[in-house]
């Protein structure tokens, strides 16, 4: 097995600690959290490519999008 294949168990604790960070009622800490989600969307894709999970990748593209999405509504000087 190589280094990529490992590339999804980090991706997955990634995710695991946007989601808990997300949810908070700390805007920073959302802020925190979407940032986090966007780098797990980026694990995933690596991951997906080398794995050829095209259905993966496409998912986490728009993950990606609505995550930087998240973040410019989550910024105060966005409101």
């Amino acid at each position: 097995m190589d280094v990529l294949s490992l590339l999804q168990w980090p991706a997955m604790v990634v995710t695991l600690a946007a989601a808990w960070l997300v949810a908070s009622q700390s805007r920073v800490r959302r802020s925190w959290g979407f940032w986090t989600f966007i780098a797990s969307n980026v694990l995933w894709i690596l991951w997906g490519w080398h794995e050829g999970a095209m259905a993966l990748i496409v998912l986490q593209v728009g993950l990606f999008i609505l995550n930087l999405r998240g973040a410019r509504k989550n910024d105060p000087a966005a409101s």
